[in-house]
């Protein structure tokens, strides 16, 4: 890993996020509250929030992107698409890339769920400053990157520039200590975090994870953490990149990178410490992320559907972790489980590895990737009074489907142990 632009213990004091803005913005130093205008290595763009910015774009006469070999498109929304509007924007989008000349493009079939496809893919490396419109970019934050959601607004100025403004975010330190449990993962350790400090506790923050317990979480476990943030009303997650981080990169492009690491004497503006050892499964009840309890205190309420998938809980790992308990199992009677991989190569993986076919032996429906369930908008939209136990990031009202629907969050073991008992369950029994 090359050097950070400023060596820790030097009296900057300051965070991964201001070092990266800092760098950047051509700057010395950044600080929260400060506005700066940050050049940007990385522009992703999917089918919801892409087509229209591309039409202001058009109605300002820009008519090229500033770097076409810096932005990433796929669909992954509605794929394949639902109706004629989703195919209509699906349309406008693949014809835009074309006029670019757009390379970085992932057609279906070769497409997936934006924040997992973009680090798989290489595009992701420690130091970097991304963006897309989309509030699930913080994902990408798991590599010691500063990475953000915008709007469609913030999206045109970005392909017509390479720059956007950013006011410095305060951060906020989450030290972990210990080592998570058997049965307990990364999707237990944010629920327990975001019912602690609530729905909007990091607001406009950065939320920098480390600790032991950190440092042994898979790059996929990582992302999991990261991808929360937006649940807690952050602009951005991180983790500092370590040896982890290196491999996982280093797999998978050869290009150079910078790590940067917050100094010792940073002033944080909040610390969290929390025993990873102590943890149990968490499930958040309806209606909020921050409504998370450990599984010891939640009645085992009947469940109408278990969906596994979304950005924060489709790779390999989650996939895996969710066929130990469904191998020699069924479904039960009356509940329906689908399972949905965050890419295409993530899909093709687990065929290989025999997951697919564990799943289709278990009772459970397996899609190809796409975000559509999650938002309600297809693959699993839920009907009024029907329960679904998700591992996806969201369970506001109407989330996904009928407003009267209640949706509950949890890991992909406890998702499965559920698919399997018909009810929310432990699935610390099955492990």
């Amino acid at each position: 890993m090359a050097p950070a632009a400023m060596p820790d213990g030097n009296g900057y004091g300051m965070t991964i996020i201001e070092k990266i803005l800092a760098a950047h913005s051509g700057a010395e130093r950044a600080q929260p509250g400060q506005i700066v205008e940050a050049e940007l290595d990385l522009v992703i763009c999917h089918e919801i929030t892409t087509p229209p910015a591309i039409r202001m774009m058009e109605q300002i006469g820009v008519t090229r992107v500033w770097d076409a070999d810096r932005v990433l498109v796929t669909p992954d929304h509605f794929v394949p698409n639902k109706d004629i509007q989703t195919a209509e924007l699906t349309k406008r989008l693949r014809r835009w890339v074309a006029e670019q000349g757009i390379r970085n493009y992932f057609e279906l079939g070769q497409h997936g769920i934006y924040a997992a496809l973009a680090p798989e893919e290489g595009y992701i490396r420690p130091g970097m400053t991304v963006i897309c419109g989309d509030s699930h970019t913080v994902t990408l934050g798991a590599f010691g990157c500063f990475a953000a959601g915008v709007g469609s607004t913030d999206v045109a100025a970005a392909l017509a520039t390479g720059h956007l403004w950013f006011r410095v975010p305060e951060t906020m330190r989450i030290e972990v200590r210990g080592r998570l449990p058997r049965g307990v993962y990364s999707k237990d350790l944010v629920l327990h975090v975001i019912s602690r400090i609530g729905v909007d506790g990091a607001n406009y923050r950065a939320m920098e994870w480390g600790g032991e317990a950190i440092g042994h979480l898979s790059m996929e476990a990582r992302m999991t953490l990261t991808n929360m943030a937006a649940e807690a009303g952050g602009k951005c997650g991180v983790i500092e990149p370590d040896d982890v981080t290196a491999e996982y990169v280093r797999a998978r492009t050869d290009k150079p990178f910078t790590a940067y690491r917050s100094d010792r004497d940073t002033q944080y503006v909040e610390r969290i410490e929390v025993d990873a050892s102590a943890l149990e499964p968490v499930v958040a009840l309806p209606n909020l992320p921050s409504n998370g309890r450990f599984i010891s205190e939640v009645e085992p309420t009947p469940i109408d559907q278990v969906y596994i998938g979304s950005c924060t809980n489709a790779r390999l790992e989650d996939l895996r972790e969710a066929a130990r308990i469904f191998r020699g199992r069924r479904v039960a009677s009356g509940v329906r489980t689908i399972v949905v991989p965050a890419t295409s190569r993530i899909w093709r993986e687990a065929l290989a590895e025999g997951l697919l076919a564990t799943f289709a032996e278990a009772g459970c429906v397996v899609s190809t990737a796409t975000c559509g369930a999650c938002l309600g908008g297809s693959m699993g939209v839920l009907g009024d009074g029907e329960r679904c136990l998700s591992t996806t990031n969201r369970n506001f009202t109407g989330r996904m489907g009928h407003p009267g629907a209640q949706v509950y969050l949890a890991s992909p073991a406890t998702a499965a142990a559920t698919a399997v008992t018909g009810r929310i369950t432990d699935p610390r029994q099955f492990l």
